[in-house]
């Protein structure tokens, strides 16, 4: 599966957590974040994360570019609900807006955070690998 990790700034200690909990999960997908968050995760958890750009250098935008094409199959995007910043909003609803007409799975806090990745290791997450072979039989014969 190829996962996504994004964290506003007050959240990245708690996606560390998340992570460092899960790390055995993750370990065993491909795992994108954006830059600063990709980069705090691989030095404390040792994760191998690939990284997009920055958030606010188009870091959302690479990502929200990649879901149409079933190129992402999970995201965790934990947002600070108490944020201030309607541009930082506007983003992260995009990307949620995409998931919802993509039928991309999202987390945008740890409590549904822990259901997905849960879901991820007992197999209820499989039907994306299902989606992505298709979509990209279509594309290869198109």
């Amino acid at each position: 599966m190829n996962i996504v990790l994004m964290a506003d700034d007050k959240k990245k200690e708690l996606i560390v957590q998340f992570c460092t909990a899960y790390k055995t999960i993750l370990a065993q997908h491909t795992l994108w974040a954006t830059a600063r968050t990709g980069r705090i995760l691989k030095d404390q958890t040792g994760l191998d994360v690939s990284l997009f750009l920055g958030q606010n250098q188009g870091g959302h935008q690479q990502v929200d570019a990649r879901i149409p094409y079933n190129e992402v199959d999970l995201i965790f995007c934990f947002a600070d609900p108490n944020a201030t910043d309607a541009w930082a909003d506007q983003r992260v609803m995009q990307t949620i807006h995409l998931c919802d007409a993509y039928n991309v799975p999202i987390a945008t806090n740890l409590a549904s955070a822990e259901m997905l990745v849960l879901g991820l290791q007992r197999g209820d997450l499989d039907w994306r690998q299902m989606i992505r072979h298709r979509h990209s039989l279509f594309k290869d014969n198109g």
